[in-house]
């Protein structure tokens, strides 16, 4: 099992180095999808991931419950942990509490990731713009940099992303 996590900001170049990744290490990686569609232009965002892709990929759609897909022995790509905790933040049409979707979040990765298998997580550094003015989203972007420092931690390695380019490769010599 191993755990490999990559981050930056939106438009960084995450998904296709995630994709190119996850190809190399196997011929039928699985993409475990984590959005919820709100609106025809997250459809088509979604839609142009889709088309990046070809038959060689077992797609698999979840908004919360990774750990109920066994993906045993399998390399799988899951995009991205940021929607992933949007669902969990607005879990039954409201906010949660930060502490409480964090718990949530913390506890369903480990399931998860418990399985022996290759995991590629992608996620977005959403906390580098400053501190939002909105309270929802600095609760949000609270929440999404300690699920990513959770993830981290568990992660044998982190890519950083910059302008299409991984810039950074940190391994994880504590785990």
């Amino acid at each position: 099992m191993s755990i490999t996590l990559i981050t930056g900001g939106q438009r960084s170049g995450k998904s296709q180095y995630a994709e190119r990744l996850a190809l190399s290490l196997s011929s039928n990686p699985v993409y475990l999808a984590t959005a919820h569609i709100w609106d025809e232009e997250f459809q088509e965002r979604v839609r142009r991931h889709q088309e990046r892709r070809g038959p060689e990929w077992t797609n698999i759609e979840e908004e919360r419950w990774l750990s109920r897909h066994d993906v045993t022995g399998r390399v799988v790509l899951v995009d991205c942990l940021t929607l992933w905790a949007t669902n969990f933040f607005y879990a039954d049409g409201a906010e949660a509490d930060v502490d409480s979707a964090l718990e949530a979040l913390k506890a369903e990765f480990d399931r998860f990731t418990a399985q022996d298998a290759t995991f590629i997580f992608v996620t977005n550094e959403i906390g580098w713009g400053g501190t939002p003015v909105n309270d929802v989203q600095r609760r949000f972007t609270d929440l999404l940099g300690w699920l990513n420092q959770y993830v981290g931690s568990k992660a044998d390695k982190v890519v950083l992303m910059v302008c299409g380019r991984a810039i950074e490769s940190i391994t994880n010599d504590n785990k």
